[in-house]
């Protein structure tokens, strides 16, 4: 299978933060794997701004560098490599004053779509966003985009939107998770709505419950004193696990428009019920024994012995419409677990009555789809064991892994910044939070961070490498389900 590449229409992309981590490792790379595919037009350039004083030559051999190292077999090939880095050009700039913005002006040109990525930490947005403005270099076609964290509260959310919205129409913000660029994510609304096998199943009636999994092996690494102030709950659920919950419980919109989707999203935030206490379950993790010196604990991690903030977060939530009521959602996400994986897991009731007898066991079919690694889509269903003996059930998995169902072509292994970057080009922006989505999330959000707060709440520890606390297990236990298992 030959996967089709629409190029776009010719473009100036400036990158603020240029020679940043996330610019070096997804969003420069993704953009050569673009231009080899020939996806990008002759015409198309990429500036890279930052406060550095590199020079256009000394910014081409940093990006080099980058795409040798994270730039996949493709960046292998100097004759394309060069190619690319002829698009490449770099102005020395300071954000927050003067420097640097005449000549960025004098870079871009008339009559092609001008997008602007701030790759830049938040408290620079609204600097960002004036000086565009006052010097001109945006107009009615223009188009930025903004990385998370979306602020940290409402309060904040709502001061970052109004920041934004000074300068720029909502049409031109584009507010970037890059969970909504994975393919699987986007074959979650392709499975629902383009098939009618699901759908009429796709609710309370016929659906016990759903769980959604985003695990990582992985600790808080050189991110601790960001991640110590924002935790689990602020840094994936807030934004990642919320957008994977809006696609599985969202309605049928009218038609796949970017405001028709993210007006059922946010209709899913708001429905979102207030999560009991009781259904919360915090954790840190401990070192790990067989090396505890490179793979500390949490609080050694991020130099803060008392720290009470979660490194592991799960939790039991409802949403309160027709089509889900009764049906609970378990959403939990951790680091230095057992495996990374991250799936989404609808969990389809028992039948009502079996014709087998006992011996025959209890089955269910579940649908998975897998978001990493391996993406792909499975279907669990019941079926007689082989051979003589008897009515035996076992479970076996229709697969839809990519890879094998699409071959090498098909199964292309695009990265979710490269797909969102051209999105951003082509001006399509249904992967992409809407303000008024963004403050809906921390509005739901912010009462249960205040509430443990107030509770003097401490998270409870967990072994690296395993599930989670005990305690998160309990909490499906309590219901009489399970998690299903973590695995690589």
């Amino acid at each position: 299978m030959v996967s089709r590449v629409i190029p776009v229409d010719p473009f100036d992309l400036v990158i603020f933060g240029g020679t940043g981590d996330l610019a070096r490792r997804k969003i420069l790379p993704g953009l050569f794997r673009r231009f080899c595919a020939g996806q990008m037009p002759q015409e198309a350039r990429v500036i890279g701004a930052a406060r550095a004083e590199l020079g256009a030559d000394g910014y081409r051999d940093m990006v080099r560098e980058a795409i040798h190292e994270f730039g996949g077999d493709e960046g292998s090939d100097d004759t394309k490599l060069g190619a690319f880095l002829e698009r490449l050009h770099y102005v020395a700039i300071d954000a927050r004053d003067e420097g640097g913005w005449r000549d960025l002006a004098g870079l871009l040109r008339h009559r092609v779509i001008r997008a602007f990525y701030f790759s830049v930490a938040p408290s620079l947005f609204g600097d960002l966003a004036e000086r565009l403005n006052n010097h001109g270099l945006t107009d009615n076609d223009s188009r930025i985009v903004v990385e998370k964290p979306f602020g940290r509260d409402l309060a904040s959310a709502r001061q970052l939107n109004g920041d934004l919205a000074a300068f720029f129409d909502e049409s031109q913000i584009y507010r970037i998770d890059h969970y909504l660029g994975k393919e699987t994510v986007q074959n979650l609304m392709a499975v629902r709505f383009g098939n009618m096998l699901f759908e009429p199943l796709w609710n309370s009636q016929f659906v016990d419950h759903i769980q959604i999994t985003v695990a990582e092996t992985v600790g808080v690494g050189g991110r601790g004193d960001y991640y110590d102030k924002s935790g689990a709950m602020r840094d994936m659920v807030q934004n990642h696990l919320m957008q994977l919950l809006c696609l599985i419980a969202m309605e049928p919109p009218a038609r796949f428009d970017p405001d028709a989707v993210r007006d059922e999203k946010l209709k899913v935030i708001r429905a979102l019920e207030e999560v009991e206490p009781h259904h919360i379950v915090r954790g840190q993790y401990d070192a790990d024994p067989d090396d505890p010196e490179n793979l500390p604990d949490y609080r050694t991690a991020v130099e803060d012995p008392k720290s009470r903030t979660e490194s592991f977060i799960a939790m039991k939530t409802h949403i309160a419409n027709w089509r889900w009521a009764g049906t609970p959602f378990y959403l939990r996400t951790g680091k230095r677990l057992c495996a990374r994986s991250s799936e989404i897991s609808i969990m389809f009731k028992d039948t009502p009555h079996s014709i087998f007898g006992e011996e025959a066991g209890r089955h269910r079919n579940v649908l998975s789809i897998r978001l990493q690694p391996n993406e792909g889509i499975q279907l669990g269903v019941t079926i007689k064991e082989p051979g003589p003996g008897g009515m035996r059930l076992i479970d076996v998995p229709l697969d839809m892994t990519f890879a094998d169902a699409l071959g090498p072509s098909g199964a292309e292994n695009v990265d979710a910044y490269e797909r969102l970057v051209m999105d951003v080009i082509r001006g399509n922006q249904t992967l992409f939070m809407r303000g008024d989505e963004v403050e809906a999330a921390w509005a739901w959000t912010d009462p249960l961070i205040e509430g443990w707060t107030n509770r003097g709440d401490v998270p409870k520890p967990y072994d690296s490498h395993s599930a989670g606390p005990d305690a998160a297990m309990q909490l499906m236990r309590r219901d009489g389900r399970e998690w299903r298992e973590v695995t690589p």
